[in-house]
């Protein structure tokens, strides 16, 4: 095979491959749009892997190899969902304003976004804390979003002053993660009633991990004796 020739099936070959991989990406955002859609019109629970397909133009066989799963669905779009949310969130973050106050911001929201929809963000919340085997891996990476922002802010904060150099900020920020799962449990379990429950439980929890547990330390009997006298 001449120079030529071998050049002509090279670039055809490079060509047929940016083909069928633009057409993966068409059809893997056709699926996504459709679960966003119907998701959102008909609750989670009530939209089937065939409603999805339906809507998404393709078979219902086609879905399963781009997803093992309604679930992995589910966590796919959260995690381009999350994403999105974090840059807004960094956005909306004051850089001089105290680290309870960041912290608060970021998890309240994370909490409008989780219950914008109430049984979207209940399977989200069972399936980051108990995945099924299929999607631990896309719940580990959509965990991992939550603790780099975290980590970031942490980092922020050190360079500031504004918590201890000594500590380690992945342990850090899953403690917080663990708030934001309690308080996202406590709102679906009612014993949280509103947004303002959730925030007024957020700030006190926020303030006991910044401050910590232990007594404050206060001076000596003797010394205050001495400095009345």
């Amino acid at each position: 095979m001449g120079v030529t020739k071998k050049l002509n099936v090279f670039f055809q070959n490079g060509i047929m491959a940016g083909l069928r991989e633009q057409k993966k990406r068409a059809t893997k955002a056709a699926i996504m749009e459709a679960a966003i859609n119907l998701f959102g019109e008909r609750g989670y629970e009530s939209t089937s892997v065939s409603a999805l397909a339906k809507a998404a133009g393709i078979g219902k066989g086609t879905i399963y190899s781009y997803f093992s799963s309604k679930n992995e669905i589910l966590l796919a779009f959260c995690e381009e969902e999350l994403a999105f949310i974090h840059d807004e969130i960094r956005e909306k973050l004051d850089p001089k304003a105290p680290l309870a106050e960041r912290m608060l911001l970021v998890l309240m929201s994370e909490f409008r976004f989780v219950t914008k929809n109430k049984e979207f963000g209940r399977t989200l919340v069972r399936e980051l804390t108990f995945p099924k085997e299929i999607t631990i891996e896309k719940s580990r990476m959509i965990e991992e979003q939550f603790l780099e922002l975290f980590v970031s802010i942490f980092k922020e904060a050190q360079e500031k002053g504004q918590l201890r150099w000594d500590i380690e900020l992945i342990i850090t920020s899953g403690h917080f993660y663990g708030l934001y799962l309690m308080a996202l449990s406590a709102w679906y379990s009612e014993r949280l009633h509103s947004e303002d429950d959730v925030r007024e439980s957020l700030e006190l929890m926020i303030d006991q991990a910044l401050t910590g547990l232990l007594p404050q330390e206060t001076p000596a009997k003797g010394a205050n004796q001495n400095n009345e006298s």
